[in-house]
């Protein structure tokens, strides 16, 4: 499960770009201070409470630098951690280890960050059928990464990017002419091409929502930055005719209101572009 949806190539593509960046023409430190053949055992030390994301990204680092590498797994991704727990223990060529150190913190630590965030707004909608969606609010490159964190955390993928939903917002409705132009047009442009892609259609207001139950052709209407009063008697419009998506600026302390007016999704870009990161340290056992 904890792998599911991720590109395997993507991911051995990535983690050997990221020790390219960081490596260069060798680690010099470790080649002038470390025995080529000494092995070593590091322990992944958690130092903060959250949910751990990661742990098979780390696995593939340090496969990748030493194939013989030995990998113990004690804490899965998406278990809940606490300061002082041991997540991973990891033996290996002791200059592999020191190479990899560095990007398996970093990757882990931003991947658990967004994984606890994921999972506080989905606990905060507990009781509803509400999911929690991310954006395509995320890191120019890392997108693939924290995504598989907040499906790690609980919440949902929206879209991968631009090519994979359509998804008609405030400027394409202003840029276009109408909600109704819009829609038609996306049609036609399936007709020519053969596309068959979900449709989101962004309302502002009540008398936009009015136009899309009426052109219809729709997937979902997104109803953007909407009072929980307005947000509740546009649900009711809807029905069950298209599916409902509430977003803008939804925090931890509104996603409870807003997942009991019956909405089908909230999408939450604070998913990525706002979660911290995670304490975590990799520390080799000294004798």
């Amino acid at each position: 499960m904890a792998m599911e949806g991720v590109n395997k190539k993507q991911l051995e593509k990535f983690i050997k770009a990221a020790l390219k960046e960081d490596v260069g023409d060798g680690d010099h430190t470790s080649l002038a201070c470390i025995p080529s053949k000494k092995k070593d055992t590091a322990k992944l030390l958690v130092k903060d409470d959250g949910v751990l994301a990661g742990v098979d990204l780390a696995r593939m680092v340090f496969k990748q630098l030493d194939p013989k590498s030995k990998f113990k797994v004690f804490i899965n991704d998406g278990a809940n951690v606490k300061y002082g727990d041991i997540a991973f223990e990891v033996t290996c060529n002791a200059q592999a280890l020191l190479k990899g150190e560095r990007l398996a913190l970093n990757a882990m630590q931003r991947m658990s960050g967004i994984a606890t965030l994921s999972r506080k707004f989905r606990d905060r909608t507990k009781g509803t059928n509400v999911k929690i969606l991310d954006t395509r609010k995320t890191t120019p490159l890392l997108r693939f990464l924290e995504k598989w964190a907040v499906r790690i955390g609980g919440s949902h993928n929206y879209r991968d990017g631009l090519y994979d939903w359509i998804m008609i917002k405030d400027n394409h409705i202003d840029a276009c002419g109408s909600i109704t132009k819009a829609v038609k047009r996306v049609h036609k442009y399936f007709k020519k091409t053969k596309k068959k892609l979900g449709i989101t259609v962004e309302v502002r207001n009540l008398k936009e929502l009015a136009e899309v139950m009426k052109v219809g052709g729709v997937t979902r209407i997104m109803l953007d930055n909407f009072e929980l009063s307005k947000l509740k008697k546009a649900v009711k419009i809807v029905g069950d005719k298209f599916e409902t998506e509430a977003s803008g600026g939804v925090t931890l302390k509104t996603v409870k209101a807003i997942s009991r007016t019956g909405v089908d999704y909230i999408s939450v870009g604070a998913l990525t572009h706002s979660a911290g990161c995670l304490d975590l340290s990799l520390k080799v056992v000294r004798p």
